[in-house]
């Protein structure tokens, strides 16, 4: 079948070009950071959006990497940018486990998963709080922009109870808030 060789040729094209920007945007260092994040991110995205599922593999080394460059990349760089990296990701986590807790009680279903909320705090551990909510919010307006797009398409009234692999939009939008970071910075 030719579907599978296309896919996974532009997949890997996104992961060149992602790579490619990473160096690109920040040489050293953190490019290589970036570029590990990227492919971690790209990794989540195509398993969530396949599977609804993120692996705890991938968000936890996702963590560790962020913790390891606040120790060791930057002017900031070393224990007080790593108990920095690790306060953000539980400010993130904290009340997006609150509004998962509330949600299934207050309608008896999932309305975020525990991959998301984990997912989340990768973003609270690599980036600024500023660039945490312009990420959080750019996977949100892309995946109901998505989702309606595909149902105009298909010709199919829009439910609200139906499932979307936020991830798949999420973790893209991390690796897009770290590099307008690093091109800003």
């Amino acid at each position: 079948m030719i579907i599978r060789p296309v896919r996974h040729g532009a997949l890997g094209l996104a992961l060149l070009a992602a790579v490619a920007g990473s160096l690109l945007a920040a040489p050293g260092p953190d490019g290589l950071f970036g570029a590990l994040l990227a492919a971690l991110m790209l990794a989540i995205a195509v398993i969530d959006s396949g599977r609804y599922i993120i692996p705890n593999e991938l968000t936890g080394a996702a963590v560790v990497l962020a913790l390891l460059r606040a120790g060791l990349v930057g002017p900031e760089a070393g224990w007080h940018a790593v108990i920095w990296a690790t306060l953000r990701a539980a400010a993130v986590t904290l009340p997006l486990l609150l509004l998962m807790t509330g949600y299934r009680r207050w309608r008896g279903r999932d309305g975020l998963g525990l991959g998301d909320i984990k997912l989340a705090a990768v973003a609270g551990a690599w980036l600024g709080f500023v660039t945490i909510f312009a990420a959080i919010e750019l996977a949100a307006l892309s995946a109901l922009a998505a989702y309606a797009v595909n149902a105009w398409l298909r010709k199919r009234p829009l439910k609200a109870t139906a499932f979307l692999p936020f991830g798949a939009f999420l973790a893209p939008a991390i690796w897009i808030g770290w590099l307008a970071e690093a091109l800003l910075s």
